[in-house]
């Protein structure tokens, strides 16, 4: 597909989605990540559009991702909340995987609030910490910028040197003070592989020593596509297992769903006060 066919896409499912709503303008894009969708009822929903009506959109075909984007208010503001997200493993491009961060931009977005759930590799961490993101290394099999640029929604050369938005990250350090969260809440490098199995001991040994503090399967994809755009980002893991030596374990589906469930509460205060 060249650029100018992927940008009718694009354009394709932004006229959906604002015909469908009455041309609601958010201010704010969040995606929810694997067992995080409890934010979701904090929306004052104006407007709920399944992925599957969309003109383009892939479907989620991962359990606890809905499928399905949420338009109304968060603490007053408007917010357009993607109940779910596509990952490289389920078979997507990565021009699939990002099309919703896209389309969010058409929308008329300014900022980009990410969450996903995550392995502890720093040693320091305990599950259902949130982690905010301060970098990454992009381990995926690709990136989204790969092929013709589109050059309506950024450059083709756009720089990295600050993929999590340094204001971002100064208030949300200081939101999780304010709403006695500091306890639970640290810094550091996510790295994204592409999954879907996890990782084997040496792996994780492997990912530590490389510098991760963290490791997931999606974000940083979405992550690419929002800085080409110009969009500022911020982003949070939900600490769900530990891969640190003498902490790691087989790991259940369950218990991952049991340690985001623990924290979504103290997520959710966040992004609303980061919204």
């Amino acid at each position: 597909m060249n650029s100018s066919e992927h940008m009718v896409q694009l354009r394709e499912a932004a006229a959906y989605i604002q015909a469908q709503s009455a041309r609601f303008q958010p201010e704010t894009g969040i995606i929810l990540g694997t067992g995080l969708g409890a934010l979701a009822k904090e929306v004052e929903v104006a407007h709920e559009i399944n992925y599957a009506d969309i003109p383009h959109f892939p479907l989620s075909t991962v359990e606890s991702h809905a499928g399905r984007l949420l338009l109304g208010t968060l603490g007053g503001k408007k917010v357009a909340v993607l109940q779910g997200r596509f990952h490289y493993y389920e078979g997507y491009t990565m021009q699939q995987v990002v099309l919703p961060v896209r389309v969010l931009k058409l929308l008329g977005i300014s900022k980009l609030l990410v969450s996903n759930a995550a392995g502890g590799l720093n040693p320091e961490f305990r599950i259902a910490d949130l982690m905010l993101i301060d970098d990454h290394i992009n381990l995926q099999p690709g990136n989204p910028l790969i092929g013709p640029n589109l050059d309506e929604l950024g450059p083709r050369f756009p720089d990295m040197f600050a993929p999590y938005d340094a204001e971002l990250l100064r208030r949300a350090e200081a939101a999780a003070r304010e709403l006695g969260l500091a306890d639970t809440t640290r810094r550091g490098v996510y790295v994204s592989v592409p999954g879907p199995m996890l990782e084997t001991p040496a792996e994780y040994r492997y990912l530590r020593t490389i510098g991760a503090d963290a490791v997931g399967m999606s974000t940083v994809p979405e992550v690419i596509a929002a800085r080409h755009m110009s969009l500022p980002v911020l982003a949070v893991s939900v600490i769900t297992d530990l891969c640190a030596p003498g902490h790691l374990k087989p790991v259940v589906l369950a218990d991952i769903f049991a340690a985001a469930a623990v924290a979504e509460p103290r997520l959710t205060q966040l992004i609303r006060a980061m919204v």
